[in-house]
């Protein structure tokens, strides 16, 4: 099983937490989504073996950009994009 950390953008309510851990879920092998909304930290566990880009776009798809978090070891590039987006801003 693999845990990776992603950093996301734009999450600020309740009805974020939903829609990422909605997203997150429907790709297959995914076991656990926990979102820590005040700290904009998602962990992603399951059984992922094209590594962190499909996450990374699903996300980025949902309206929410995110990276590996700085403590996240898995090499992959960022879903790009600044600024606020999500169902809030």
């Amino acid at each position: 099983m693999n845990t990776v950390d992603l950093d996301v953008q734009g999450m600020s309510c309740g009805s974020c937490i939903a829609k990422v851990t909605d997203a997150l879920k429907e790709l297959p092998g995914i076991n656990g989504v926990e979102v820590h909304l005040a700290t904009g930290r998602v962990r992603v566990r399951g059984n992922f073996d094209q590594g962190s880009d499909p996450l990374l776009s699903t996300l980025q798809q949902a309206g929410y950009p995110a990276r590996l978090s700085d403590s996240d070891v898995l090499s992959s590039q960022s879903a790009g994009g600044n600024g606020r987006r999500g169902c809030c801003g």
